[in-house]
């Protein structure tokens, strides 16, 4: 549906999964005409599980572009394929898969309470994503794109669903410079929310009470958020490839049980910031 610009990376953080994009120059020259392929890397730091309030450094490789008709997207730990080809002119679809590796807990655990309890297991989580695209909204190659992952996870963590709705704006700013402004959300069930934010008696009692008891209520959003994504090529022109920058930033509330629950409420923070840069290479 839409084309990637020279560089941007995907962060372990919800709303970190809105890579740059943009849609092709009017000329059929562009690196983006055809097959292409953006590699590269960055560091984001971000909280070390959602709710907490500890920060930590983490690594976030990129692999994204098109290969014979297939989109590859970059999702916060993860890929989405879309496999629906681009039209020419006018609005754009996207159907494909998604799938990403969810290491809440599972790693990083800097709350010496809650390590105490011990680390949870990944979850790989996998499923359609869809959406669609709009061009030209405010000028001639911005686009406003709405978009819906639904995963299951398949490694037996939680053993539930999520579902990851968002709408991002993208617009350049100039030949070689672009920006992107996404607000996401995410919603999970019951199985999810028992897997990360019960507390149980034993548990509570193995921490001495700092963890009190906690009993989710079921389904719901655990978070929304708003990211914004800046671009920079190195050589002034975006649409030859080449070497480039990305510098990012967000913000993301915790909701619901997500909130309520003593690792965020007693331990950690409803307030989630996240920021990143990374550097890559398109051919």
């Amino acid at each position: 549906m839409q084309k990637i610009l020279p560089v941007a990376f995907g962060a372990a953080i919800t709303i970190c999964a809105s890579p740059v994009a943009a849609q092709d120059a009017e000329d059929e020259s562009t690196v983006f005409s055809g097959d292409y392929l953006s590699v590269g890397a960055g560091v984001v730091i971000g909280p070390s599980y959602l709710g907490s309030d500890d920060y930590v450094i983490s690594p976030a490789p990129l692999v994204q572009g098109s290969l014979g008709g297939v989109d590859i997207n970059a999702r916060a730990a993860g890929l989405a394929l879309d496999f629906v080809p681009d039209p020419d002119e006018g609005v754009g679809f996207d159907f494909g898969v998604a799938g990403r590796l969810r290491s809440d807990r599972a790693t990083q655990i800097e709350d010496a309470v809650v390590a105490s309890l011990g680390k949870l297991d990944r979850a790989i989580e996998i499923g359609p994503s869809a959406g669609v695209s709009f061009p030209k909204v405010l000028n001639p190659y911005d686009s406003l794109t709405f978009s819906t992952d639904v995963l299951w996870d398949v490694n037996g963590a939680h053993g539930g669903m999520v579902v990851n709705p968002s709408v991002a704006y993208f617009t350049p700013l100039s030949k070689g410079i672009a920006a992107s402004i996404a607000l996401s959300a995410e919603y999970a069930d019951s199985d999810f929310q028992d897997y990360y934010f019960r507390v149980t008696p034993a548990q509570s009692l193995a921490t001495g009470g700092a963890l009190p008891t906690f009993e989710p209520d079921g389904g719901g959003f655990t978070s929304a958020g708003a990211t914004l994504l800046l671009a920079y090529d190195f050589n002034g022109d975006i649409t030859d490839g080449g070497l480039g920058l990305v510098v990012i930033g967000g913000y993301s509330r915790v909701l619901g049980d997500a909130a309520d629950t003593p690792y965020t409420s007693v331990r950690g923070s409803k307030d989630q910031f996240f920021g990143g840069a990374g550097i890559g290479y398109t051919f």
